[in-house]
């Protein structure tokens, strides 16, 4: 099957362009689960994932996992584990983290990146002991694989101890929301208090050894859960036995992410954007802005030095109807400068919300803007992100 990540315009709900690609879909673990609960189903990067569920709308599971908790089912997402002595090696010319300095245990987002200084998917890595465990989309997961395989034989054939093994035994849902913690702590029997955002451990769920990293894609506390494929329907039925606790589909999840200013690879970034033009520069760690060796180096810090780059990514709201992806932006007098590439009415706040990339210099916080939705010119203006304040979990 071949990937293909670009973004369709269906099907859509709260402006959601789901992922597609050629050949016949597969189905998660859950699938049976989701189908009990009455989940509409849509395919998503080759995958028949659940939408929704017939007990409550995408509006009423993104103001759930707000309030409780929520399980998204996200074992679509490629699991691989970077092992070998040169382990570091390759990753660092692959992403732009620093992941030498990265403690036992500590999760950073990075980027691969592209010769031209382009972002070719982002991804979690964990500091294992002894390796590197690495989370990258669905949507690219065929082009990811080929991309570490292709650079590993590289590096092997010129002697490097490294090894990349795609994890296939595994499955892995997102427990999210303010009651997460006290849901996962119920099954696992240990206090969770202590274990910071942005990391992962191995945790024994009900008897059942599982990697649980302390991360997500809503903007709230969470965990994603890392578990033997033989014992992912068990646990998650354990999980939903907590009133607090439902299911959730791509619906929520990506108007949660909206909202907490969370790009979507294919949307919000892709293989034309750089980290200048996203405002992801901080993920670029400060010894690699110093090194470098990353693909693309040259182009990436020259950017971040003189902080260039045509365009930048910004939060709007926008008056009016909601704005979605492709509408073209217009400065206060009329002239086109940039287009929406994701945009939802945001649940959380009653307003309208979108990202966009602008021309540099009309990416400053409140510029007043116009939006053109369809046929008509709406204002907008600019925000900071995220839309809805973090609710990460500090110690």
């Amino acid at each position: 099957m071949t990937t293909v990540c670009r973004v369709l315009q269906k099907p859509k709900l709260f402006g959601i362009c789901f992922m597609s690609t050629a050949g016949a879909s597969k189905r998660t673990a859950l699938y049976d689960l989701h189908k009990t609960h009455g989940a509409k189903f849509s395919p998503f990067a080759g995958w028949d994932m659940p939408l929704v569920y017939a007990d409550q709308g995408a509006l009423d599971s993104h103001l759930h996992t707000r309030k409780h908790a929520s399980i998204f089912d996200v074992s679509h997402m490629l699991q691989t584990r970077i092992t070998g002595k040169d382990r570091y090696r390759l990753m660092e010319h692959l992403v732009v983290a620093d992941l030498k300095e990265l403690p036992v245990g500590g999760s950073t987002l990075s980027l691969f990146t592209n010769e031209n200084g382009g972002i070719e998917d982002d991804t979690i890595i964990t500091q294992q002991d002894g390796s590197l465990y690495v989370v990258s989309n669905a949507g690219c997961a065929d082009k990811d694989l080929a991309h570490l395989q292709k650079h590993a034989k590289i590096f092997q054939d010129q002697g490097a101890d490294v090894e990349i093994s795609k994890i296939e035994d595994h499955s892995l849902i997102a427990l999210q929301g303010p009651s997460s913690q006290k849901a996962l702590e119920k099954l696992a029997g240990i206090d969770l208090s202590q274990m910071p955002f942005m990391t992962g451990q191995h945790i024994d769920i009900k008897g059942v050894p599982c990697h649980v990293a302390r991360s997500g894609y809503t903007g709230e506390d969470g965990f994603e859960l890392s578990i033997p494929t033989g014992e992912v329907v068990s646990i998650t039925k354990s999980l939903l036995e907590n009133p607090e606790v439902k299911l959730a589909g791509l619906g929520a999840r990506d108007s949660l992410r909206l909202e907490a200013g969370l790009c979507l690879y294919g949307s919000d970034i892709d293989s034309t954007t750089t980290p200048m033009e996203a405002n992801l520069v901080w993920t670029v760690g400060k010894r690699r802005r110093a090194e470098g060796g990353f693909i693309g180096a040259d182009i990436i810090l020259d950017q971040i030095a003189k902080k260039s780059g045509l365009r930048r990514r910004v939060g709007l709201i926008v008056e009016g109807a909601p704005a979605r992806a492709h509408s073209r932006v217009l400065s206060a007098d009329g002239e086109v400068i940039g287009e929406i590439t994701s945009g939802v009415p945001a649940p959380s706040l009653g307003k309208n919300i979108a990202m966009a990339y602008v021309k540099k210099g009309f990416n400053k916080k409140d510029t007043p803007l116009k939006v053109q939705v369809r046929n008509r010119i709406q204002d907008a203006r600019v925000v900071k992100m995220p839309f809805v304040p973090a609710n990460y979990h500090k110690i």
